[in-house]
């Protein structure tokens, strides 16, 4: 266990920095939006075309693991929607969100840093891959849900066609497809731009954390506590094992790789959670599920990694 909180304590401690930076007004919150935006369409960019890039396209292109966290990820938005609207009465605008929450990890925030710590160099392998699933198929679903919800009379696949074409604006989008040419045709970086990427991408998991502390200040928690304790148990619980499954059905995985991809989804959810929220009047109950399953994520992802080391076949030892 000792081991396990020597792993965890100095993410929760870059997370509690940010939180009293930000409480104290050492540092303006107003200036998280800039580290956000930094961590998004800078740093995570880079990092994920380093992890990308310098590997040859089969391995890029890992079936299995796209498939296992897929399928989690999938499982876990269909039961959110489905408990939403028949558990809840919840209409599909409110029932996208639920699926949100328990099926998009905060991969890149949480669960990089801690996989980093676990499993080493592999874990941006492991984000990576992850992000492909996230950004590229998993958020265009639940933004098109969440519209089609919104626009009721609009035909769902218009609103998720143009929910697709909106990506091609991401620059997280954009620099996967170009660290698939760089990989597919075994593009070598100079030195000096190789430094460069690596530097930039080396800062994504520290600033990340730091933001995610100091966006938890002056969160509600007002919403109704059975939605916000039932997303939060889902997506910290089911949702692992939602991918350890998917693992076991389309493996095998490198050990290594498995335990990543396990790791990454016991991350709480987005941390711009509450953004998404925002436009559909449910920023409330998203920021307070945010508050909620970031708090919880300390125990429940020591718990995670203890399992993991204890149960055969994902390479970590005791």
């Amino acid at each position: 266990m000792l081991a396990i909180l020597a792993i965890t304590t100095p993410i929760f401690v870059l997370i509690g920095m940010g939180y009293l930076a930000v409480r104290t007004e050492i540092f303006p919150k107003a200036g998280l939006t800039a580290l956000g935006a930094f961590v998004i369409r800078i740093a995570l960019p880079m990092l994920v075309f380093k992890s990308i890039s310098q590997r040859s396209f089969a391995e890029v292109l890992n079936l299995p693991y796209l498939a296992a966290y897929l399928f989690g990820s999938v499982a876990m938005v269909g039961i959110g929607i489905a408990w939403a609207r028949l558990g809840r009465g919840q209409n599909l605008e409110h029932a996208s969100l639920i699926g949100m929450g328990m099926g998009c990890a905060n991969s890149a925030y949480v669960g990089y840093p801690i996989a980093l710590q676990v499993i080493g160099p592999t874990a941006s392998m492991a984000l990576a891959l992850s992000m492909i699933v996230e950004n590229m198929l998993m958020l265009p679903l639940c933004l098109a849900l969440g519209d089609a919800g919104k626009a009721r009379h609009e035909p769902f696949l218009r609103v998720f066609g143009r929910a697709l074409l909106g990506l091609r604006k991401s620059p997280l989008v954009v620099m996967i497809f170009v660290a698939f040419a760089f990989s597919f045709f075994g593009i070598s970086q100079p030195p000096q731009l190789a430094k460069a990427v690596e530097m930039v991408a080396a800062a994504s998991a520290p600033v990340a954390l730091f933001f995610i502390g100091g966006s938890l200040v002056g969160l509600p928690l007002k919403d109704v506590l059975v939605d916000v304790g039932v997303v939060s148990f889902a997506k910290l619980i089911l949702h692992p094992l939602a991918v350890a499954l998917g693992l076991y059905l389309f493996g095998p995985v490198d050990p290594l790789l498995g335990a990543g991809a396990v790791l990454l989804a016991s991350a709480p959810m987005l941390s711009i959670y509450p953004i998404f929220g925002q436009k559909h009047g449910r920023e409330g109950f998203c920021a307070a599920t945010l508050l909620v399953a970031t708090v919880a994520s300390f125990v429940t992802i020591a718990a995670a990694i203890w399992l993991l080391r204890h149960v055969p076949g994902f390479g970590l030892t005791p």
